[in-house]
């Protein structure tokens, strides 16, 4: 290691810049709810800035996702971010979900199209009674309450966009319409991510934009993950997890690595704030969040004490 990546590495272990937000999907049973809250208490002491919880289109599941949120506003000191979609409903229904999280305390919405109910790669068409898309969602939820928004952005373009321009278009729409954050796909090269960011700042889009940051517990499903989104995965990362199909621990040790060094990048490029696709594995994201030179509420507290006792 050379002086300046020490000297780099020992500022990021030792900076409290850094930001960190966590995304979870609701529970499909007794045993997955479970897991769920673990996951949730074992992060919450990181002091994430917000915890999202996920949205389907069907009625179980956005009933598990209220259940959920109203869990943490009651339960936690965290904040809940809801996730909001168009998917097969009118106005009236989804305005009526975004009046139950207000009701709950839920103050923070992200606010996506969704995906059709087919799947991803088939053509989304609009509930004919309901938003047409996300921009059209954000101004209805600031026409309810004053709501904090955030919103989707892709580094390398929505697979649905037409070109690259258009998409950062599409963003723009939605921040034009109240946003006050976006959050990227999940990506894997930070040149993608920069360039983007390039073009949004030059497009007039001035909030944050936190890189959405998927900790790669088993390889050949997030690759699975990238292909279906448009995500871009390199060979060398690639070459990271060859031959640990079979060797899940040595597998997560490297995932903590290769996430930990990602963000580090970033870091410095001058970006500190991220956002962690947990998938409901907490252990493997408070091993990179320790690594990242975050430490749990009380142990942060005792470490001033000690720098204070020793000044």
């Amino acid at each position: 290691m050379t002086t300046s990546e020490s000297q780099r590495r020992s500022r990021i272990l030792g900076s409290g810049d850094i930001e960190v937000s966590f995304e979870f999907f609701p529970p499909k049973s007794a045993k997955m709810e479970e897991g769920l809250w673990n996951a949730i208490r074992r992060l919450e002491p990181m002091r994430p800035e917000f915890i999202s919880v996920t949205y389907g289109a069907g009625g179980s599941t956005r009933e598990r996702t209220h259940s959920t949120v109203s869990r943490i506003v009651r339960e936690t000191m965290v904040v809940p971010a809801a996730h909001l979609t168009c998917v097969q409903a009118t106005r009236d229904e989804v305005d009526a979900v975004a009046r139950a999280y207000w009701q709950a305390g839920v103050r923070h919405i992200v606010a996506l199209r969704g995906d059709p109910p087919a799947g991803p790669g088939t053509k989304y068409e609009p509930q004919p009674e309901g938003y047409a898309n996300a921009a059209d969602l954000v101004a209805g939820l600031k026409r309810l309450a004053k709501f904090e928004i955030s919103v989707a952005a892709y580094p390398e373009m929505h697979p649905e966009s037409p070109s690259a321009s258009a998409d950062i278009d599409n963003l723009k729409a939605k921040i034009d319409a109240g946003a006050t954050r976006a959050i990227t796909q999940f990506f894997f090269d930070n040149a993608q991510y920069l360039r983007f960011l390039e073009k949004v700042r030059a497009a007039g889009i001035n909030v944050p934009i936190l890189p959405g940051i998927v900790p790669i517990h088993n390889f050949k499903q997030v690759s699975g993950f990238a292909a279906r989104t448009g995500a871009s995965m390199p060979v060398w990362m690639a070459r990271r997890f060859e031959g640990l199909d079979d060797d899940p621990a040595t597998a997560s040790l490297v995932a903590a690595a290769v996430a930990a060094e990602q963000v580090m990048d970033l870091v410095d490029q001058g970006i500190h704030q991220f956002h962690f696709y947990t998938l409901n594995r907490a252990d493997l994201v408070y091993a990179i969040c320790h690594l990242l030179g975050l430490r749990p509420a009380a142990a942060a507290a005792s470490d001033k004490q000690q720098e204070a006792l020793s000044a």
